[in-house]
């Protein structure tokens, strides 16, 4: 048997640059080491083995990872999910099959953060079926740079991903649909209107004051409710992920403080949001 090279224990780190340092030291597996570590874990159960198999694949989850920033979410949350599939894909490895972990790998590390983007992304509404989130992915590198799709485009596209035209021009419009500033610069011309300008004003109301402020003392009494029903540890999470203006924890931060694993971390944030929504809808 082959002697697998020597992983350190992870230590926690401050950001994600120096994250992305840390995995890019970790080394590469040879064919025959990933085989004989595959091995142990399939075989005798060995974590120390599926802990070599994670951390000499983690610079590969932050090359996935990269390429989905255009979505706007946070990039050390995509690599996080990216990690998760990681672990699956070694979980589920078999080295008798004649593949390399990489190429098995890369399909359950893209799957979860595709999931992860579709739980989070704002605009993504029509993405409820596999075809409609086939689409999603892959329209912006079909469509090409910096073009608009022609009729013949949108049939074309619509065909190779098996969704409806229309489907295609939707989401093609959500794409390419620009935002505009409501207000002014503060370089402006004080002359040039500003769609802000064009808005009414309704809120100097004195009945809307008064509602407004009752739905926000409603509101916020509400939250501190749900809050409040939560153990310290749930409650604790739940603000760091959420209530926060600046630099909201990620999953791995809070792992590492908590001392258990990202996905035990996932599991108390949604139990405690669930109990949360209980409580507020009572």
């Amino acid at each position: 048997m082959t002697q697998a090279l020597a992983f350190p224990v992870p230590n926690p780190l401050g950001n994600i640059d120096q994250y992305v340092q840390a995995v890019n030291r970790y080394p590469l597996l040879t064919e025959e080491q990933e085989h004989d570590l595959a091995l142990r874990l399939k075989n005798d159960n060995d974590l120390d083995a599926a802990r070599q198999l994670v951390l000499s694949h983690l610079r590969l989850v932050v090359s996935i990872a990269r390429n989905y920033l255009g979505y706007g979410l946070p990039h050390a949350d995509l690599i996080q999910e990216g990690n998760i599939g990681l672990m699956k894909a070694v979980k589920r490895f078999d080295p008798d099959r004649g593949v390399r972990l990489v190429s098995f790998a890369i399909h359950w590390i893209k799957a979860e953060i595709h999931e992860y983007i579709v739980r989070n992304w704002r605009l993504v509404k029509i993405a409820t079926t596999k075809a409609q989130r086939k689409l999603f992915f892959n329209l912006r590198s079909l469509r090409g740079e910096g073009s608009s799709l022609s009729p013949e485009d949108v049939q074309g596209i619509a065909g190779k991903l098996g969704v409806k035209p229309e489907e295609v021009v939707e989401m093609e419009t959500r794409f390419a649909g620009g935002e505009v500033a409501i207000d002014r610069g503060s370089d402006e011309d004080d002359e040039r209107m500003a769609p802000i300008d064009w808005l009414a004003d309704d809120s100097a109301e004195p009945v809307e004051v008064l509602a407004t402020a009752q739905a926000e003392r409603l509101a916020d009494e509400g939250l501190k409710g749900a809050l409040a029903s939560l153990d310290e540890r749930s409650r604790n999470i739940v603000a760091r992920r959420w209530l926060v203006e600046d630099n909201p924890a990620t999953l791995h931060e809070l792992a590492a403080e908590y001392g258990v694993s990202a996905e035990r971390i996932r599991q108390i944030e949604a139990k405690a949001m669930q109990k949360m929504r209980l409580a507020l809808s009572a």
